[in-house]
C-alpha cells in the first residue's frame, strides 16, 4: 500500500518561511519525478516545484527565488523551503511522487497572513 505523509504546513506571517516535507512509503518501482501542486479555493491545482532525476528543477514563476525543492532519495523524501512568503501563496499543498504512476499526498495547509 503507497503512502505519501506531508507534514510542515501552518500558519505563518508574511515574509516567514516554512519547510513541507512529503515521506513515502510502499512505492516500489523506482522514483524518477517528484514535486509539489499546491490548490486555493476556486483555482485549479497548480505546479509550485518539480524534481526529476537527470533533469534537473522547475519552479513556478510566481515562486522562482523563494522556495527550494530538494530530495532525499534513501528516505524516498521531498522537501520544499519556502522563504519570503506572501498571502497569495496561501494554498493547500500535495506533493506528488512518480514511478510511471502518480502518487499523490493528502494534502497540507499553508496560510500566509498579511
Amino acid at each position: 500500500q503507497v503512502q505519501l505523509v506531508e507534514s510542515g504546513g501552518g500558519l505563518v506571517q508574511a515574509g516567514g518561511s516554512l519547510r513541507l516535507s512529503c515521506a513515502a512509503s510502499g512505492i516500489i518501482g523506482r522514483i524518477y519525478a517528484m514535486g509539489w501542486y499546491r490548490q486555493s479555493p476556486g483555482k485549479e491545482r497548480e505546479l509550485v516545484a518539480r524534481i526529476v532525476s537527470g533533469a534537473g528543477t522547475t519552479y513556478a514563476a510566481s515562486v522562482k527565488g523563494r522556495f527550494t525543492i530538494s530530495r532525499d532519495n534513501a528516505k524516498d523524501t521531498v522537501f520544499l523551503q519556502m522563504n519570503s512568503l506572501k498571502p497569495e501563496d496561501t494554498a493547500i499543498y500535495y506533493c506528488v511522487m512518480t514511478d510511471g504512476d502518480n502518487y499523490w499526498g493528502q494534502g497540507t495547509q499553508v496560510t500566509v497572513s498579511s
